[in-house]
């Protein structure tokens, strides 16, 4: 189960049927349907709040970290409360992942995943990152853990929120140069981040 909190009330159905105003047209310049002045009376009084989210203008930030990139620098408090840079890590390959939130199902099953496989990283000479908005949880996990105050590095590496709201489950693969060779998210199935990292690191 990944990370997330569903509300206990069904979601009301929604009445396509009630006359509605069309959309603005495609034609309008950008800068007009993307304003809420023009985009919010659109949309019909019977659509839920959860839907409606769907429908806003998503921004995805410039700095967005993609696949051939060299990710920017950053330095973060790790379980110990020592300062630990992505720096430090040049000269090998490296796994960041991003998780949600800590001691949560899916983001405990993602971090016993990495544990597990922990050897086989070590074997193909990588470090594993877990990085996350909270403070480190205090179980001892055998790979580094680092605590992204107010979601800023995922925030300007351009990290997938999960349904535009919360943060989301990425991860990269930086070789031994600091290149992304990696940029996979998958919100449902933490373990999934495992296998597709091993696989990748076997052929780098």
């Amino acid at each position: 189960m990944a990370c997330t909190c569903f509300t206990k009330h069904p979601l009301p159905l929604l009445n396509f049927t009630r006359p509605t105003k069309n959309f603005p047209s495609p034609a309008l310049p950008p800068s007009q349907i993307l304003t809420f002045p023009t985009f919010w009376p659109q949309i019909p009084h019977s659509v839920h709040p959860i839907f409606l989210i769907s429908l806003l203008p998503s921004f995805t930030p410039s700095s967005q970290v993609s696949k051939g990139d060299v990710p920017p620098n950053f330095t973060l408090k790790d379980q110990d409360g020592k300062t630990v840079s992505l720096s430090k890590f040049k000269g090998k390959p490296v796994v960041v992942y991003f998780y949600p939130a800590d001691e949560t199902p899916g983001c405990t099953k993602e971090a016993c995943a990495f544990r597990d496989s922990y050897e086989k990283f070590k074997k193909a000479g990588a470090e594993v990152v877990g990085i996350s908005g909270d403070d480190p949880p205090l179980t001892r996990l055998p790979f580094t853990l680092l605590s992204d105050e107010g979601n800023k590095v995922r925030k300007g590496g351009g990290s997938s929120d999960l349904f535009g709201t919360l943060p989301g489950r990425q991860t990269y693969v930086l070789d031994r140069n600091g290149v992304v060779q990696l940029v996979y998210n998958n919100q449902f199935q933490p373990e999934k981040h495992v296998e597709e990292t091993l696989k990748l690191l076997q052929s780098i």
